[in-house]
């Protein structure tokens, strides 16, 4: 059993509100197949889009920003997903990052970018979306200190997902 509490970050939050297997997984650092051909198009349209931009990938702490842009010299951070189909976790992990930077005494906004769908998103983080990121933060620390993970539970998002063969065979 892990006693020592983990670093939370954006993939964490994400993993959450899909599947708290992936969090305990991750929090172990048992990886996703990296071969996996979701994994790679994912990996491909976050090289491929926005080249323009001028920050990209940005580390803070725990957390590593996709895109960082101004707009009349409020920070605009911006996370890049190949498709809407897991729209929640994508909010909220971008709601974390608006957190993070809170945290630091930065008052952010967030645009969530689908490029294949040609989709941005305007998120900012409310006082409700807050407290619930703080709800995750606290659940994601009591997965990663469980000795065992969640037993699997077939969703629908169990097809394209790159921890399939581990949570299946």
């Amino acid at each position: 059993m892990n006693s020592e509490p983990i670093h939370v970050t954006g993939t964490l939050i994400w993993y959450y509100f899909v599947c708290q297997r992936q969090v305990w997984l991750m929090a172990h650092q048992v990886n996703p197949d990296e071969d996996d051909p979701n994994m790679d198009l994912g990996r491909f349209i976050h090289q491929t889009s926005y080249t323009r931009e001028h920050k990209k990938e940005i580390l803070i702490g725990h957390v590593k920003l996709d895109i960082v842009r101004f707009d009349n010299g409020v920070p605009v951070v911006a996370e890049v997903k190949k498709s809407s189909k897991y729209l929640r976790s994508s909010r909220m992990q971008l709601a974390f990052y608006l957190l993070e930077l809170k945290r630091r005494g930065i008052q952010a906004q967030g645009e969530l970018r689908i490029p294949k769908e040609t989709k941005v998103e305007i998120i900012q983080l409310t006082d409700d979306v807050e407290v619930e990121l703080i709800q995750a933060e606290q659940a994601i620390q009591a997965l990663s200190m469980a000795i065992i993970p969640p037993a699997p539970k077939k969703i629908g998002l169990c097809a394209p997902c790159a921890y399939q063969e581990l949570c299946w065979s």
